[in-house]
């Protein structure tokens, strides 16, 4: 439940993204034009977003950038959600990508949904087509994948 671990072995790290990147590449084929990386709270407690960029690069494709509110410079747009102690807003910028550009968002952790469904509801919101929903684990119990409504999620690792 813990990717500190995972982070800390440069070869666990690695065949991570492989393990991710193999998967996308037999579901999606060449189809994806970028790959959405989930910035929540920023700044050094932030771990979702170690996972976008590197699976951008290793499929040779750009990273967006979703970050909660008022943290990306330029126009935005923005989407408010609930968490389980309140509310909390996500943004991207107003021109990231053109309608009907495929995204596929990743984050570390898929735990109640809340903020994957806020970053579908954002892209959806600038016409984007999100492909899929990734994550390095998931915590089942508590249904997180449920928010994601007819979008495919897919994780490596699944804790009850």
């Amino acid at each position: 439940r813990d990717i500190s671990p995972l982070l800390k072995d440069p070869n666990s790290f690695r065949a991570a993204i492989c393990l991710l990147a193999n998967h996308l590449k037999k579901t999606h084929g060449g189809k994806i034009d970028y790959i959405a990386g989930k910035w929540r709270v920023g700044g050094l407690d932030s771990r979702g977003f170690l996972f976008g960029p590197s699976l951008a690069q290793e499929l040779g494709l750009g990273c967006l950038l979703i970050r909660k509110g008022g943290k990306l410079p330029g126009p935005t747009v923005s989407t408010s959600y609930t968490l389980e102690y309140g509310k909390a807003d996500l943004e991207i910028q107003r021109d990231a990508l053109e309608p009907g550009q495929k995204v596929v968002i990743v984050d570390d952790l898929l735990a109640t949904g809340g903020t994957m469904r806020a970053a579908c509801e954002l892209l959806g919101q600038l016409r984007a087509e999100v492909l899929e929903c990734l994550s390095v684990v998931e915590l089942t119990s508590l249904k997180g994948r449920e928010k994601l409504g007819a979008v495919p999620f897919f994780s490596l690792l699944q804790y009850e």
